[in-house]
């Protein structure tokens, strides 16, 4: 993956942030509005910061069954790469 211009990431960790604050004020509005902005800021902050990167694997190591929630909602990558390799040991 090409590595980003240093100002790009901190635009986007911003972005990530003020979406997550911004989850609270969505919430109340009719629909799933509040998760569903929570769930972008969070996925941008996962991209562009190491330490939250660390942070949310300490988290899924204590909480498994709910990171994996997580990472399928996400569609990381890592996630992707573990189910396919979890289809292919259960043949």
């Amino acid at each position: 993956m090409p590595r980003r211009h240093p100002l790009m990431r901190m635009a986007q960790l911003c972005a990530g942030i003020v979406l997550m604050l911004a989850a609270p004020l969505v919430a109340p509005l009719p629909g799933p509005g509040g998760t569903l902005v929570f769930a972008g800021g969070l996925v941008l902050v996962l991209r562009n910061s190491h330490w939250a990167r660390v942070r949310f694997a300490r988290w899924k190591r204590r909480w498994p069954r709910t990171g994996h929630v997580v990472d399928m909602a996400m569609r990381r990558r890592s996630a992707l790469r573990r189910r396919a390799r979890n289809k292919v040991v259960a043949r």
